[in-house]
This record gives C-alpha cells, sequence and structure tokens, in this order.
C-alpha cells in the first residue's frame, strides 16, 4: 500500500462519515465566496470530490463521470477559464488545515 493510501486509511478510521461531511462542508463553505458563480463553486465540490474518491484513475474524465457529467467540459472549464480565486483559495484551505491539524508547539 502507497503512503497515501495508509494517510487515508488513517484518517478513515478517525473520522466518522458523519463527521467528515460535517468537516467537508465546513472547508467548502469556507471557499465559497472564492467563486464569482454557483455553477464553478459547485463543480469545485464535484471536482474535490472526485480527488478524494477511490477512483483508480483521477482525470477530468472520470471525475466527470464520477460527478454523473456526460463529458468533462465542465471540470475542464473550471480548470481552465471559470473565474475565480485560486490564491483565496489555497490560503483558505492553509488556514483550515493549519487550524484543525497545527500544533501550538510545532
Amino acid at each position: 500500500m502507497r503512503t497515501h493510501d495508509n494517510l487515508a486509511v488513517a484518517a478513515a478510521l478517525n473520522v466518522g462519515p458523519g463527521r467528515w461531511q460535517e468537516q467537508f462542508d465546513e472547508l467548502m463553505g469556507r471557499i465559497a465566496g472564492r467563486f464569482a458563480r454557483v455553477e464553478p463553486r459547485r463543480r469545485a465540490r464535484a471536482f474535490v470530490l472526485g480527488l478524494l474518491s477511490g477512483l483508480r484513475r483521477k482525470n477530468c474524465w472520470t471525475i466527470a463521470e464520477q460527478a454523473g457529467d456526460a463529458d468533462p467540459d465542465g471540470m475542464q472549464h473550471l480548470l481552465a477559464a471559470a473565474r475565480w480565486d485560486a490564491d483565496g483559495v489555497r490560503d483558505d484551505l492553509r488556514s483550515y488545515v493549519t487550524g484543525h491539524l497545527g500544533s501550538p508547539d510545532a
């Protein structure tokens, strides 16, 4: 088993499904304002869920199919042309992770 697989298993053992969904929703709510429109925000949510999924191959096609899309156009648009604040999302994510996983002694 690869290292990131081990980490995913360890995380799954420590966070129940209800708690995981609650934390994911909290994070997605935190970054919601970084998207100019609701459609890219929803697409970003589906994209992240695809990245976190057990898909064997992760690309726009497979993630779009998992999200119920007929083609990868929406996912590709999100990554290439949609208006959203990538730096802001990065900063929000960093803040979220350090707030939940950071140690005052670090």
